[in-house]
């Protein structure tokens, strides 16, 4: 590359100034940089579209979405309350029927926590035909919050 293939000729502002080149990285900068912002821009174009939407509607109706959503929280956590009764009566039955054997409650939630641990770790592992197949789907998906539980 010769020296006048690398020289510009510098056209004079209309004022009769000499304008300040700015080097070619800087403005290659100032592209990156815009193309950012057009970029979050666009994200917060796109955030404000879905705030507007939701604020378009009736108060009546996003008063309704918040009353959905309650009746399913409550509806989820009577589910809780009537899942942990069930729970309690079973192993209340189980610690009966063991003591009626003459095994202690110790080595009722050993066996129980071997048969949880055998579902955690073990390939299709259904306790003999008990846990159904979308169950041992369910399981799977917290198979590493349960994991943590059941140790």
């Amino acid at each position: 590359m010769s020296i006048s293939s690398s020289l510009t000729i510098a056209q004079l502002n209309p004022d009769g100034s000499v304008p300040v080149p700015t080097p070619p990285d800087a403005a290659a900068n100032a592209a990156a940089e815009a193309l950012r912002r057009e970029a979050q821009f666009e994200a917060m174009q796109a955030q404000l579209e879905s705030l507007q939407e939701i604020l378009a509607k009736p108060l009546s109706e996003i008063l309704a979405d918040r009353d959905k959503f309650k009746e399913t929280a409550a509806a989820w956590d009577s589910y809780g309350a009537m899942w942990m009764l069930s729970q309690r009566a079973m192993k209340r039955v189980a610690l009966d029927l063991a003591a009626q054997q003459g095994v202690g409650e110790e080595e009722v939630v050993a066996r129980a926590m071997r048969h949880a641990n055998a579902v955690l770790n073990g390939d299709g592992e259904d306790l003999g035909g008990i846990v159904a197949e979308a169950q041992l789907a369910h399981i799977a998906r917290h198979r590493a919050l349960l994991r943590k539980q059941f140790r």
